[in-house]
């Protein structure tokens, strides 16, 4: 190729995005530099953009060598069984299928089985191949929710690749204290350095460690800087203090009580609730205590749950209520105790005051005040004057948060009740937080019992907080209620978010009791059309990821 003098002669600093507009123009509007208009323009600009490449390429100064990087850290956990490497590269080449509300066919889906098989692979405490990091990165980049099991999988060799390229720098920051080793927890002297010195996410990884092994010394380390920290510092700070939370704690908390930022009183306040005997505790018992009693002269209608008074007219004998006097204001000691005195625009007042008061009250409280029942005999008492949603709702709060299986108990219910739940459960949401309370095994057979006797429809939510993978009885419930679905020619695609949670948490052995759900049924009058070829092909697609993620688990040792 012949090049022009022009061209050779030309710029180099903006040389090249002159060129790109002159392309993009074209050379009959605009040609290169040192070029007329004419047939040879074309000619030129291909030639000067010829050069141009030539010096972007090799037209470097010469500079001095940057150091070499260090050696990647040795990582001495035991090397990943071949079988399990060569499934893990399949299980990072899978690209997710483009979204849309198409068929997804009858083949596994590998991208929603790789969080599985990492959990299974940390469980066994197995080193990834190096050659497989890269993919592990890129895969970690884009899925939030893949991030720590991957990173606790990728190992130290992660942070080393991730501070070599700026994108798996999320490694860095997703790891407390960007990889940086903290201290042995005996030595003080370096402790005390790196909380006076080092960056914030190294104060709260080492907080955390020591919190973990030596719950009094993160505490009194906490207290040696709190006077001085920022505000939202000390709310993450104090935050940590939840891990090995006890009475001994509580002279901080109370201090706490006092601080001039508004979330870090109220997360104090919120952790001294969680302490039944703790002066907080004691203090929002006397409040609540107040506004709720038991009202000995209230009568109830026969087949009603509504709550009259004495006096003539379809009432039948005597029969006790509990009887609910809402605070009248919002004082200083409330504030400062964590009440929020501002209700949410459309609550009242009077009922957002009475809620925090009872959610922080210790649960033992009710007994004591309500004539030592139990709590299920409690939540079976009606409450007066429309107060009963907001009173039980407020025990569902407390229940959680002091993780008591009892009332938690008592306000799920049985789960074939009507409306599919206890008094207090006026929300799936709030039937999941409860049965986060109870074991793994009670908390499957209540959810089992609530799909025999409600199918699926609302089962969801409920499904997501169950163990895996799942029990017995849940699986089979779980199978049993889509095969009546299938059956009645239900829209197949209603229950796609059910069958996907099949595909993660039902045990591979019950691939076996699927095999008859494969062949397409035959569809009912009124079914939908190509409803049965849907689920047969759903249903030929969760036997064939059981069946895989039962390979997966061989593959790991695992079985």
């Amino acid at each position: 190729m012949t090049m022009s003098s022009a061209s050779v002669d030309a710029p180099g600093a903006d040389a090249w995005e002159g060129l790109v507009t002159t392309a993009l123009l074209g050379t009959d509007r605009r040609t290169p530099p040192g070029t007329a208009p004419g047939p040879d323009a074309p000619v030129a600009l291909l030639d000067a953009a010829a050069v141009e490449t030539v010096r972007r390429r090799a037209g470097l100064r010469p500079a001095r060598a940057a150091e070499r990087p260090q050696p990647a850290p040795r990582d001495v956990r035991p090397a990943l069984p071949a079988a399990a490497a060569r499934r893990l590269a399949m299980l990072l080449a899978d690209r997710p299928g483009p979204s849309g509300g198409g068929r997804r066919g009858a083949a596994p889906d590998l991208t929603e089985l790789l969080p599985q098989w990492l959990a299974t692979a940390n469980a066994r405490g197995f080193a990834p191949p190096p050659q497989v990091l890269p993919a592990l990165l890129d895969a970690a980049r884009g899925r939030t929710d893949l991030r720590p099991a991957a990173l606790e999988f990728a190992g130290p060799r992660a942070l080393w690749l991730a501070r070599l390229n700026p994108d798996w720098r999320f490694a860095l920051r997703a790891t407390p204290g960007g990889g940086a080793a903290l201290p042995h927890l005996e030595d003080d002297e370096r402790i005390q350095q790196l909380w006076q010195e080092g960056l914030f996410a190294e104060r709260v990884a080492l907080l955390s460690a020591l919190r973990s092994r030596e719950p009094a010394a993160a505490r009194d380390l906490l207290a040696t800087t709190w006077a001085t920290e920022r505000a939202e510092d000390r709310l993450m700070f104090l935050d940590s203090l939840r891990a090995g939370l006890g009475p001994d704690d509580e002279p901080f908390l109370e201090q706490a009580l006092s601080d001039r930022s508004r979330n870090v009183r109220a997360t104090a306040a919120e952790l001294l609730s969680a302490l039944p005997g703790s002066a907080l505790a004691a203090r929002m018992a006397v409040r609540a205590g107040a506004c709720v009693a038991i009202d000995h002269l209230r009568t109830v209608r026969p087949g009603g749950t509504g709550v009259e008074g004495l006096g003539p007219g379809g009432t039948t004998g005597a029969a006790r209520a509990i009887a609910v006097e809402a605070p009248h204001e919002c004082d200083a000691g409330m504030e400062r105790d964590g009440v929020v005195a501002k209700a949410p625009a459309g609550r009242g007042e009077r009922s957002w005051w009475l809620g925090q008061l009872v959610e922080a009250a210790p649960l033992a409280t009710w007994s004591r005040r309500l004539g030592g029942r139990t709590p299920r005999e409690i939540v079976a008492l009606p409450v007066a004057d429309d107060w009963q949603g907001e009173l039980h709702a407020a025990w569902c709060r407390a229940a959680v948060r002091q993780r008591d299986a009892e009332w938690s108990r008592a306000l799920l219910g049985e789960p074939s009740a009507p409306e599919a739940g206890g008094p207090g459960a006026v929300s799936l949401a709030e039937r999941a937080k409860l049965l986060g309370t109870l074991g793994a095994a009670e908390r499957a057979e209540w959810v089992a019992g609530f799909i025999a006797a409600h199918g699926l429809s609302e089962a969801f939510q409920l499904l997501g907080v169950c163990g895996v993978p799942w029990a017995a009885p849940l699986g089979r419930a779980v199978v049993d209620a889509l095969n009546i679905a299938r059956d009645a020619g239900s829209y197949p695609w209603s229950f796609s978010g059910v069958m996907g949670l099949a595909e993660r948490c039902l045990d591979p052995s019950e691939a076996s009791r699927l095999d008859a759900l494969l062949a397409v049924p035959d569809e009912p009058e009124n079914a939908s059309p190509g409803a049965g070829g849907y689920w047969a092909e759903a249903f030929q697609r969760l036997v064939t990821t059981l069946r895989l993620r039962a390979a997966m688990a061989e593959e790991l040792g695992a079985a």
